[in-house]
């Protein structure tokens, strides 16, 4: 089973909070970065305010499915989402459709596979 390409260390977030491009929408704020790899990866940072451990795991599992699942996203990328206090009511489906706007606005979406 491969790894999936995640950001962990704080270093990371670090560069990709004062480096990256940020837009914002109703559920996320979204961070995109140049990294020097031949893969994009993700990184999502929930807090408390947002919920328990099991709400916010719960929101970082979809984020990660969405991000799994749309392989259109150019590559060498780091995407550093931070999720706002009103995601912990929404769907799926509006992770999704949120995350897609933001990947638009960003324009880091049409890549053919």
């Amino acid at each position: 089973m491969k790894r999936f390409p995640s950001i962990k260390s704080n270093v990371d977030f670090q560069r990709g909070y004062k480096r990256g491009r940020s837009f914002a929408n109703a559920c996320f704020v979204m961070y995109v970065a140049e990294n020097s790899l031949d893969y994009s990866r993700l990184g999502v940072s929930c807090s408390k305010k947002v919920g328990n451990s099991v709400v916010r795991h719960g929101i970082a599992r979809k984020l990660r499915e969405i991000f799994r699942l749309h392989k259109e996203i150019e590559l060498g990328k780091d995407i550093i989402l931070v999720v706002r206090q009103s995601a912990k009511d929404r769907s799926y489906f509006d992770f999704e459709k949120a995350y897609l706007e933001l990947c638009s606005r960003h324009h880091i979406i049409g890549r053919e596979e």
